[in-house]
């Protein structure tokens, strides 16, 4: 139950997270919000877990992975605020929730974890709502409509890789090593599309650093325990709040094929979490 209450709070506050990063992308470069997501993220929990984690502040005992998982977020990253900097929250984020099925597949391979028939089941009943939802046909394929198909990709190796790492590493550490690569990769590249921002900018930056920090991090501790595989039905959740903060600050009015996808959604995610609650 706790893998579970943590992973619905991580979905929860990232769409917040990513309608600061829809708004704030209509005046600055996108490239410059994704500095902002990690550079800020960095400045905040760094000097927090310097004073009050400080024993968790040694040397990764699995840097390659900690690298690799690292790389996929900040691909995802990338590629997800491109996506809603050009269409729309909603679509961009169903596009991106190829991400359960391909992590439902990875973990049985990779992590070697048992994958039933009724784990498959609802992730792809989730799938089904969110192409409800984007009414495949109506989109017209682009940069931002394969990027929010990539984010889903590299999102999947994301989880699989923090699965990985929840085993190895304290989830303390597994946050500040991402902030910390993806803050040093982006620094490399944002001066090239600077532009200068205003103080309520700069304020939208740092909430938005310090929401997306706690999101991964209650994101993180999920995964320490249960299996991903278990857990991935339920980021379709992140579409309710995604479309609800759409609708109120961008005006993407939600239409009847849109309620039917949640309903498909909604209904996937609660029936994996019943059934696993009542095996455990």
């Amino acid at each position: 139950m706790k893998a579970i209450v943590l992973n619905l709070t991580a979905w929860a506050v990232l769409p917040i997270m990513d309608g600061m990063a829809k708004y704030l992308s209509s005046d600055l470069h996108f490239l410059q919000v994704v500095w902002g997501r990690y550079f800020f993220m960095i400045l905040i929990s760094l000097p927090l877990t310097y004073f009050f984690f400080k024993k968790y502040l040694v040397k990764p005992k699995n840097i390659s992975i900690q690298f690799i998982r690292s790389i996929f977020l900040f691909l995802s990253t990338v590629l997800f605020f491109y996506a809603i900097s050009i269409t729309s929250m909603a679509k961009a984020l169903a596009l991106a929730f190829v991400s359960p099925l391909i992590v439902t597949l990875l973990s049985s391979f990779l992590l070697k974890e048992k994958v039933g028939f009724h784990r498959w089941t609802a992730v792809i009943v989730g799938f089904i709502g969110a192409l409800i939802i984007i009414q495949p046909g109506f989109i017209k394929i682009n940069l931002a409509t394969l990027a929010a198909l990539g984010t889903g990709i590299a999102y999947a190796f994301y989880i699989i890789s923090t699965r990985k790492l929840s085993s190895i590493d304290n989830p303390l550490l597994t946050l500040i090593f991402t902030g910390l690569f993806g803050a040093i990769i982006i620094s490399l590249i944002v001066p090239y599309y600077w532009i200068n921002p205003n103080f309520n900018q700069w304020l939208l930056m740092i909430v938005l650093a310090m929401v997306g920090t706690f999101g991964h991090f209650c994101l993180i501790l999920s995964l320490n325990y249960a299996e991903a595989s278990k857990l991935s039905p339920l980021a379709y959740f992140e579409i309710v709040n995604n479309i609800l903060i759409g609708y109120y600050f961008f005006g993407d009015f939600p239409n009847k094929w849109l309620w039917l996808g949640l309903f498909f959604i909604i209904s996937s995610g609660i029936y994996i979490s019943i059934r696993e609650n009542k095996i455990n």
